[in-house]
């Protein structure tokens, strides 16, 4: 049930990122699963929106529901998806279009109607690919191969769409090129740049703020290079939520395009009261929170509400237009008080 107060009681709709917010890794962030439940019961609509092409929508959907959060197919949609609903307004259903990427690229391209060529799997003829557009996202199996058909066909002029443009993506190893170093190499080989469905460009929540039907959508991400400055870009409200990549440091640094509406913990934010800003005597005030800049130096106190004490020092330094002399520091401090909210037995 959600509480009479919550912040989820000012938005009919809800798109909310994966990884980051609704998992790490293999597991669900603590939360997400009971949060989730009480605002699908309340009648409310979520739709899991990612940047990630590389999975089809019914396999995103089984892993959340083993995560015990129940979703069907159409409760997900994929930057692939949005790609190929831009490549369906530009060409005529059952045209050859070649797939770059994962299966989750093809599966959206068949779903559109569109005849499809995948350049991982499919040999090429000798006449080379006869195609009318191509779709191009993520896949760890992706090679050279890939790439050089895909240039060859981008190269004649055929519409190009990039399902995202991420430089990197987070795996178990460490940092690896993501789709957009990739998409890189077939725009450095033709002089062409793609058109791109993925946030932070709007098609992509566009798409999923129509499939939702809500008058009063929130996007809910902790990317704010993605989720953020996507939702600023399709004009839709956003939470951040600090469960994933972004720190306090990055949040005080964002510029205007990247600033969210609102700032939570985790997922259960959302059905907690929401986050005023006041500012009086100098202070910046968030609930029990404070934040002074003086002599250039940041002084934050948390009264027992990190992310109050980080949203309160975000709008101090926005204010001052200048980043304090010492917000390393606090912003470290912060950032560690934030990892043991998260969990107190894990180092963030």
């Amino acid at each position: 049930m959600i509480p009479s107060d919550a912040l989820a009681l000012d938005y009919d709709s809800f798109l909310v990122d994966l990884d980051g917010v609704v998992y790490v890794g293999p597991e669900a962030v603590p939360g997400a699963a009971d949060t989730l439940a009480a605002i699908g019961a309340s009648g409310r609509r979520i739709t899991f929106v990612t940047n990630n092409a590389s999975r089809a929508p019914d396999d995103v959907a089984a892993h959340l529901t083993d995560l015990g959060i129940p979703a069907g197919a159409g409760d997900v949609l994929t930057s692939a998806q949005a790609g190929a609903a831009m490549l369906a307004r530009e060409i005529p259903t059952g045209c050859q279009v070649l797939a770059v990427g994962g299966p989750g690229v093809a599966a959206a391209l068949t779903a559109e109607g569109f005849s499809v060529i995948d350049a991982v799997t499919q040999p090429m003829t000798d006449r080379g690919d006869d195609v009318a557009a191509v779709l191009q996202g993520f896949g760890q199996e992706v090679g050279w191969r890939a790439l050089a058909r895909a240039a060859f066909a981008v190269g004649r002029g055929v519409p190009w769409v990039a399902t995202n443009t991420d430089l990197t993506i987070p795996v178990s190893g460490g940092i690896a090129p993501g789709n957009g170093t990739l998409v890189a190499a077939v725009s450095t080989a033709t002089g062409r740049v793609p058109e791109v469905a993925g946030k932070p460009f709007p098609p992509l929540l566009l798409k999923a703020a129509e499939v939702s039907g809500g008058l009063r959508p929130l996007v809910v991400g902790d990317r704010l290079d993605t989720d953020i400055e996507g939702a600023a870009n399709a004009k839709i409200a956003s939470l951040l939520v600090l469960s994933g990549v972004t720190r306090c440091l990055d949040l005080w640094r964002a510029p205007m395009t990247q600033r969210p509406d609102t700032v939570a913990l985790d997922l259960r934010g959302l059905l907690d009261p929401p986050r005023h800003i006041h500012r009086e005597d100098g202070a910046v005030r968030c609930g029990l929170a404070t934040a002074t800049i003086r002599g250039n130096l940041l002084d934050v106190t948390e009264g027992e509400d990190p992310v109050g004490a980080v949203w309160a020092a975000a709008h101090a330094v926005w204010d001052a237009a200048a980043e304090p002399d010492n917000a390393i520091e606090a912003a470290a401090r912060l950032d560690r008080s934030i990892s043991e909210t998260l969990d107190p037995d894990t180092d963030r």
